[in-house]
């Protein structure tokens, strides 16, 4: 989708990109995708629909769209999704029309999904999906972050410790991978392949353009 950048002193156009964030719960993609969000203008995030309850902090329409088993069911049907999942006996998908509309106003568009929503968004969208899946720095500290947010019960926190080794197996299906040893240097390399990917020869649109007349004789 072409994209003018008000920092390109040509106004150049680029492709908007759709920039993928993936890690096991608790290895610090939200974290990341917040600071993110809060120091680049350009980028919007894609929220994601679930059917599971809302916790204390949250809000609907700015974390989650939280919506019943029916009414997700039905948006499955009618194919209002790009991607969706089903994890921990709840539901999460990606609505299609925010990020067309997020795309065709400009806006390069961030997901904060799993594995498989990365994969059925590459299999959608391909060239203009950028993946980047964050480790944890080992299994024991993944567990001491899990458990020092207490938001989740003893048995929820197991299960997330056994889904994390499932998805730490697909590491090998993302364009980047990062280990979250410390947040604020694993979030200034996320903003490096940000940079880089919307530099990319492939997503500038309006370089033959410059390219020719940058050729063209004067007078």
């Amino acid at each position: 989708m072409p994209h003018r950048s008000p920092a390109d002193p040509h106004n150049m156009k680029r492709r908007g990109l759709l920039f993928v964030l993936s890690s096991p719960s608790g290895a610090g993609k939200s974290t990341i995708a917040r600071m993110l969000l809060a120091s680049e203008p350009e980028l919007s995030l894609s929220v994601s629909a679930t059917t599971r309850d809302i916790r204390n902090g949250e809000e609907d329409g700015r974390d989650y769209h939280f919506v019943s088993l029916e009414k997700f069911r039905e948006m499955v049907a009618n194919h209002e999704f790009l991607e969706w999942a089903h994890v921990f006996d709840q539901r999460y998908g990606t609505p299609r029309a925010p990020v067309d509309a997020m795309l065709s106003e400009g806006k390069d568009v961030l997901f904060d999904i799993d594995w498989q929503g990365a994969q059925q968004l590459h299999q959608i969208a391909g060239g203009d999906v950028v993946r980047v899946f964050i480790l944890p720095p080992s299994m024991e500290e993944l567990r001491r972050r899990l458990e020092g947010r207490a938001t989740d019960a003893q048995e929820i926190i197991e299960r997330r410790m056994s889904r994390a080794d499932a998805e730490i197996s697909h590491w090998d299906g993302y364009d980047y991978v990062l280990v979250n040893d410390d947040v604020e240097s694993c979030y200034a390399k996320v903003k490096t392949i940000l940079a880089a990917e919307r530099l990319k020869r492939s997503r500038q649109t309006g370089l033959i353009g410059f390219i020719r007349k940058l050729r063209t004789p004067a007078g």
